[in-house]
């Protein structure tokens, strides 16, 4: 969302109470980005992490050691 430094001021709370729901606010002086309120924190999506999570399960399918086992790779010093 972007919008004018008399906006902003007149909106200040709606502004910072987007930028806690993860949403970020670009002020703007004669039409021109002057300044940006983020979030301090990113807001998490857990339905992303979830997704990431069970891609990486995914993509190990199919992956072996070759025989190998992970107690002996430790033993070795490679794991």
């Amino acid at each position: 969302m972007s919008m004018s430094i008399a906006e902003a001021k007149s909106q200040f709370s709606a502004v910072i109470d987007r930028a806690a729901g993860g949403e970020e606010t670009v002020i703007t002086r004669h039409g021109k980005p002057i300044a940006k309120v983020v979030p301090l924190h990113p807001a998490h999506d857990q339905d992303r992490a979830r997704e990431a999570f069970e891609k990486m399960v995914r993509g190990r399918d199919g992956v072996t050691l070759g025989g190998l086992r992970i107690k002996d790779l430790i033993e070795e010093g490679r794991m």
